[in-house]
């Protein structure tokens, strides 16, 4: 079985795969890192995606180990530089 999550991307991370927003179905069970994986094995700007981003699910960061449900949001957090 399937689950179905929106992943979203911000500034350089949405600059980098240009959009915003991907939807993707992933294992019944799968993890932060399991669709961090499946993002980077997409090739092309996915591939440079960092393999232990900063994560949010349901806007609460993330461990590569939580367990994703159907219908999550998922948000890619890029490094934030200050100055």
């Amino acid at each position: 079985m399937a689950l179905a999550v929106r992943t979203l991307f911000f500034a350089a991370y949405r600059d980098l795969v240009r959009t915003s927003e991907l939807p993707l179905e992933l294992a019944d069970g799968a993890t932060v890192a399991d669709l961090v994986a499946e993002l980077r094995s997409r090739g092309g700007p996915f591939a440079h995606l960092p393999p232990d981003p900063a994560v949010a699910v349901n806007r609460v960061y993330a461990s590569a180990s939580q367990p994703l449900g159907e219908g999550d949001e998922v948000a890619l957090i890029p490094p934030v530089a200050g100055g």
